[in-house]
Order: structure tokens, then C-alpha cells, then sequence
């Protein structure tokens, strides 16, 4: 099997730390990957972010993975939300593409997790097609190689940051083939009447959050979220989350150009603005 460093982060039973690229561009994308040898995966956000999932998204995991075996893990956050009915195709452009996993905003039901699932798995599994003539390329894997494989190294991620996704969050942690709950503590806290984390959460939200974080460990499933900066996650790690995001690529560029203008003009570094 190819180098997947998220799947080995979860043999080892460590924190899998990984970074946010908003920003369109293989250059940007492997400029990321190949920050730091603790990265062991990287999100390429076709919702919020600048990337397009087809063909942008494809081009990155294709110069991310070219890394060698020490690359990151590309995963990929597709366009649609768990509301829409949509996510079926963009799952299946983001896994065709080589993605390591998805990543499928606003999931609120485990009916909705449930066709996630489905759609990311082979049969019998599920009901994702085979076809593509890439996937298995952009993984070192023959195409049979690639089929007896995927369904159980194609990571499945949900996002839980609604107010129906909190409340059904033991039966969506219970789905079979989720594999792991992401925190997005951002559109957490909007969408339960709370200002944005700044940079923590509200402490209302931050007892929602402990509690889908047991709930994802209660089913077996890792728990990750969403973070802004290395102090935080680190904080996070402790708590037992298993999967962190650490910062983002824009995050970095400004927080570092902030800081170092700061210190050309003897200033000290102030707090940071607002940043995703």
C-alpha cells in the first residue's frame, strides 16, 4: 500500500496534525505539504477556499503526493453541504482525483452520513464507480490493487457544526464507515447563536464540543477539529482530539508578514486579528 501518513498517525495512536490550503495553485499546495515533517495531512478546501474541485483540486493532490513517500495525506473538502443532495458527484470527482479522503460539510442525520458512506465505498460496500484512470496512478497502486484497497483506506470524515448535527450526533458517530466527526467550531457557534471562536470558543460551545468528542470515542470513531494556531491545537492534543488542523495557508502568510513588519519597525507582535 502507498504511504498514507494520516492512516499511520492512527496506528500509532498519535494526534494526526495537519494545515488548511484556501489558496488555488500546485506551487502553493506543495509549498504547504512540504512544510514540515509533522504534517500529516493537508485539506484541500473546495468549499470556502479559492480551489476548484475539477480540475484545481486534482492537480494539487496530484503535486502534493509527488512529495515522494513522506508526503502528506491530501484530503479534500468538497463544495456541497450535508443539507444538499448534491455531494454524491463531488465525492466521486474528489476520490477519482486521488484523494486520500473527503471531507463533507454540515452532515446533520446519520441518513445523510449513511449515503456518504455510500457513495465512498465500492461495492458491496457501497455504490461508488470504478473508472477513473488516475486514482490508482496518483495512489503507486495498480487499478485491481487500488479496488481490494480503497474501501478500507479511503478515509470518511463528516463535519458536525449544526444544531440538528449536535443533536443527532450519537447516531451519526454510529454509522458504520464514518470515520471520524470534524469539529467546525466556526459555523458551530453561529449556528447556536454564538459569536465565532476569538480565538476560543464560547465556553456554551466548548462543553458541545467535549461532548461530541465523547461521542465520536464512544463508537470507536476518531474526533477532529478545526484549529488556528499551534498553541491551540496543542491544547487540543491533550484533550484527546485525534485529528488537528493546526493553521492555513493565508493564516500563515499573514500572521508571519504581520510579525516580522512588526519587528522591522521595533514593535512587538500584538495579538492576531480575526482569521480562519
Amino acid at each position: 500500500m502507498t504511504t498514507h501518513a494520516l492512516l499511520q498517525a492512527f496506528k500509532a495512536s498519535k494526534p494526526a496534525f495537519g494545515a488548511w490550503i484556501t489558496l488555488p495553485g500546485v506551487l502553493n499546495a506543495r509549498a504547504v505539504a512540504q512544510a514540515s515533517p509533522h504534517l500529516s495531512w493537508v485539506m484541500i478546501d473546495c468549499e470556502h477556499g479559492l480551489t476548484s474541485l475539477q480540475p484545481g483540486a486534482a492537480e494539487s493532490i496530484q503535486a502534493i503526493t509527488g512529495l515522494g513517500p513522506n508526503a502528506p495525506s491530501p484530503l479534500v473538502r468538497i463544495p456541497a453541504t450535508g443539507f444538499s443532495n448534491s455531494t454524491s458527484w463531488q465525492i466521486k470527482y474528489a476520490l477519482d482525483a486521488g484523494a486520500r479522503g473527503v471531507l463533507v460539510p454540515m452532515v446533520s442525520t446519520a441518513e445523510k452520513a449513511r449515503e456518504i458512506v455510500t457513495d465512498s465505498r465500492f461495492p458491496p460496500g457501497g455504490r461508488r464507480g470504478f473508472g477513473s484512470p488516475f486514482c490508482h496512478g496518483v495512489w503507486s497502486i495498480s487499478a485491481a490493487e487500488y479496488l481490494k484497497s480503497a474501501n478500507e483506506n479511503v478515509v470518511v470524515m463528516v463535519q458536525i457544526e449544526t444544531k440538528e448535527g449536535v443533536q443527532n450526533v450519537g447516531a451519526i458517530a454510529a454509522v458504520d464507515g464514518i470515520d471520524c466527526l470534524f469539529i467546525g467550531p466556526y459555523d458551530l457557534s453561529l449556528c447556536l447563536g454564538y459569536p465565532p471562536p476569538s480565538p476560543d470558543p464560547h465556553p456554551d460551545v466548548e462543553i458541545i464540543i467535549q461532548d461530541i468528542l465523547k461521542a465520536a470515542h464512544k463508537e470507536g470513531k476518531k474526533c477532529a477539529i478545526y484549529c488556528t494556531s499551534g498553541k491551540q491545537s496543542l491544547k487540543r492534543a491533550e484533550e484527546g482530539f485525534d485529528i488537528i488542523n493546526v493553521t492555513s495557508d493565508i493564516g500563515a502568510m499573514a500572521e508571519s508578514v504581520a510579525a516580522n513588519l512588526s519587528a522591522a519597525v521595533g514593535e512587538e507582535s500584538g495579538a492576531a486579528a480575526f482569521r480562519y
